[in-house]
């Protein structure tokens, strides 16, 4: 079969383009021809409030011959980018979205190429987590363009179906982020990161936005006693000022050891392999690549019972569910994960879990689902 993903790919970065590539790969390993298309130009610098859009030279992407063209404010490039993937004959055309912010140019070229190929819309979210008042309507003119939908959470397919309540989908969970490499000794992670040996380390991991709760996290960590300790590691959306004046008022702040910056794809197993459990104090979520990566390497997750991220966690199987974005849940939730016997359970459970979702299991899924359209 031939598939085009249009996408973030290579050299942009982040986890939309990690899924990405590592579903071309999965796809491509299964005998398909597969057509990479991505962004000349994704966002504009004004509007995008990290350091960089792209990959540093230590990631881990592999390299794939990608067709850069479509510019997010160029409507020429549109139609250009409809007519390079028509000329590639495809079967179908699977589109990655996750943002309002790019319905126009999305919408345009599944609308050119809906009679020449399958169109598949694969929604990393539906509705944004800082939504606008015209999201809903932009979102019902783009669900409209494809022929079918894939999802990887029950928050984010409720979502698809209160815009279209007769929308063909296949419900997948996210596969794992497997290409960072192995772990680390954990001994050997918390000394490079000059980390205390012995306390029960709490990882706080991605993009630092507001809807993550980070602030609650902080919160809750001040109550904590002794025997704790926070890693903060992550690429602020704006400053990291509040958030470190939050942590100088703490009593326990020589604990907290904050790295507020983007973190390369070769450091992500260092601050995975540290920590004894991952922290998610979201406000909102539909579901998060984090999950995987702490699935990937056998880390346990706290996280807050928002959006589709119980779908990814079993409480009490393989982490803990707090009832809500509150630090003294989020307090008490991470209490409750240290009870003796717990952490070792945890970790078994989620080496059980590591085997179902494999990324040709999912590469699978998705080219059966795309014949039966």
């Amino acid at each position: 079969m031939k598939i085009a993903i249009l996408s973030p790919f290579y050299p942009y970065r982040g986890g939309i383009a990690e899924f990405s590539n590592l579903l071309y790969g999965a796809l491509s390993a299964q005998g398909h021809d597969v057509k990479a298309v991505t962004f000349c130009r994704m966002y504009p610098t004004f509007l995008f409030p990290g350091k960089t859009q792209y990959v540093e030279s230590s990631s881990k992407f592999s390299t794939i011959n990608t067709l850069r063209t479509l510019d997010s404010l160029n409507p020429l490039s549109y139609y250009k980018t409809a007519r390079l993937i028509k000329n590639f004959h495809p079967d179908v055309v699977v589109i990655a979205y996750w943002m309002t912010f790019f319905i126009p140019a999305y919408a345009t070229v599944a609308r050119l190429l809906r009679k020449k190929a399958k169109i598949i819309t694969l929604y990393h979210n539906v509705i944004p987590h800082e939504p606008h008042f015209f999201d809903r309507m932009l979102l019902k003119f783009f669900v409209e363009q494809s022929a079918a939908s894939i999802v990887m959470s029950d928050a984010v397919r409720r979502d698809l179906l209160s815009l279209k309540p007769d929308a063909k989908l296949l419900y997948k969970p996210h596969p794992l982020y497997s290409h960072f490499g192995e772990a680390l000794p954990k001994a050997q992670a918390r000394a490079r990161l000059g980390l205390q040996p012995d306390k029960k380390t709490l990882l706080f991991f991605g993009l630092i936005r507001d809807y993550k709760g980070l602030d609650l996290l902080i919160e809750a960590f001040g109550k904590l006693p002794p025997g704790y300790q926070l890693l903060i590691a992550g690429e602020p959306y704006g400053g990291f000022e509040k958030y470190r004046a939050q942590i100088a008022a703490l009593p326990n702040a020589q604990r907290v050891r904050a790295e507020a910056r983007y973190i390369s794809d070769a450091e992500v197993p260092l601050f995975f392999s540290a920590a004894d459990a991952c922290v998610l104090p979201y406000r909102s979520a539909t579901q998060s690549g984090i999950t995987s990566i702490a699935c990937h390497f056998g880390l346990p997750i706290i996280a807050t019972d928002v959006g589709g991220l119980k779908e990814a966690i079993a409480d009490n199987e393989t982490g803990v569910i707090v009832a809500q974005p509150d630090a003294g849940e989020i307090e008490k939730g991470i209490k409750r994960f240290f009870e003796p016997g717990n952490t070792e359970r945890f970790a078994a459970n989620i080496g059980k879990l590591k085997r179902d979702l494999s990324w040709e299991a999912f590469a699978q899924a998705v080219a059966n689902f795309s014949q039966t359209l």
